[in-house]
C-alpha cells in the first residue's frame, strides 16, 4: 500500500523545523540576554514579543533559503535526504515564497521598534541569505552562521537604546564562539558525507583538533561574556549560572570526544540549555535586584 501523501501544512512545518526547536532556541537565548542587559532588566512585553516571534520567524525563513541552496547536496547526506525541498515535495518556488513571507512578517515586527533597529535588520537579512552559499567557498562557514545569528544581540541593543554600545559587540564576539562550538558539533555529525560531496565545514577544517577547539570555543564564550558583563554587577546568580553552563560544556566534551554521530548530534540538540542557563542567570540577577529594591 503506498504511503499517504502529506498535507501542505505538514510539509511546510517540516521545512521550518517546527518539531526541532533547538535551532531557533540557540538564537533566542543570547538575544534575550542582550535585551535584558540593554534594558537593565525586564524589557517590557512589547519588545519581548517582538524578539521572541522575530527570532522564530527569521530562523524559519533561513531554513527555507538553506534547504533551497543545499537541495543538491542534501540528497547525498543521510540526515538531510528526506527534507521536503530535497525530495521535491515542496518546490523551490514554494520554499522561497514561504521564506519571503516569514521574513516580511518579521520585518513588520521590527517596524514597531525604532529606526536604529530597522537599519540593523537589513544587514542581518543579507547575511542570513548569504550563509547557505558560504559553505562552497569558506573553510569555516560556521563563522558566517555566527554573524547571522548574532544580529539578534545587535538589534536588541538598538531597539532599546537607539545605538549599539561596546558591550553589545563584546557579547556579539563571545556569542560567535558559542555558535562555532555548537555548529561544529553539528558539522561533526555529517563530516563523512560532507567530505564526499565537497562541502566545507569547521569540522573538516579543524580536523583532529575539532574536540579541543570546541572546548576552547565554550571557554571563550563564557569568559568573554563574564568579562563584558562584570561591570553590571549581576551578582552570584549570574556567576552560578555561568558555572552551570561551564559544567554543561564539560558534559559536551564527554559526548563528542569519541566523535560518534550519535554523541555529536545529542550535544548539538541540547545546546540550547546552555544558552538558557546563561540567560536565566542574567534575568534572575535583575529580578533579585528589583525585589531587593522594593
Amino acid at each position: 500500500m503506498p504511503a499517504p501523501s502529506r498535507s501542505r501544512l505538514s510539509l511546510y512545518l517540516d521545512l521550518i523545523r517546527w518539531n526541532r526547536p533547538a535551532g531557533w532556541l540557540v538564537c533566542l537565548w543570547p538575544t534575550l540576554s542582550a535585551l535584558w542587559i540593554a534594558s537593565d532588566g525586564f524589557p517590557g512585553w512589547h519588545l519581548l514579543a517582538v524578539f521572541v516571534l522575530g527570532t522564530f520567524l527569521m530562523r524559519s525563513a533561513g531554513c527555507c533559503v538553506n534547504d533551497v541552496a543545499d537541495r543538491d547536496f542534501d540528497r547525498h547526506v543521510k540526515r538531510t535526504a528526506a527534507r521536503p525541498v530535497t525530495t521535491g515535495a515542496v518546490s523551490v518556488k514554494q520554499a522561497l515564497t514561504l521564506g519571503a513571507v516569514l521574513a516580511l512578517v518579521s520585518f513588520g515586527l521590527v517596524l514597531t521598534t525604532n529606526a536604529a533597529a530597522i537599519a540593523w535588520s537589513v544587514p542581518a537579512l543579507l547575511v542570513a541569505i548569504a550563509y547557505p552559499f558560504s559553505k562552497r567557498v569558506i573553510s569555516m562557514p560556521q563563522a558566517v552562521l555566527g554573524i547571522a545569528f548574532n544580529f539578534g544581540i545587535v538589534i536588541a541593543f538598538a531597539a532599546v537604546q537607539g545605538q549599539v554600545p561596546a558591550v553589545a559587540w563584546w557579547m556579539w564576539l563571545g556569542n560567535l564562539f558559542w555558535v562555532l562550538a555548537y555548529d561544529t558539533e553539528y558539522a561533526m555529525v555529517d563530516r563523512d558525507d560532507d567530505l564526499k560531496i565537497g562541502i566545507k565545514t569547521s569540522a573538516i577544517t579543524l580536523g583532529r583538533f575539532d574536540v579541543a577547539a570546541i572546548v576552547l570555543f565554550y571557554l571563550l564564550f563564557l569568559g568573554i561574556w563574564g568579562v563584558a558583563l562584570a561591570p553590571y554587577g549581576l551578582g552570584p546568580v549570574y556567576w552560578l549560572a555561568t558555572a552551570a553552563a561551564l559544567a554543561q560544556g564539560v558534559w559536551h566534551w564527554t559526548l563528542i570526544r569519541h566523535r560518534t554521530r550519535e554523541g555529536c548530534f545529542i550535544a548539538f540538540r541540547v545546546n540550547h540549555w546552555l544558552g538558557a542557563t546563561v540567560f536565566a542567570g542574567i534575568a534572575g540577577s535583575y529580578l533579585l535586584r528589583q525585589m531587593a529594591a522594593n
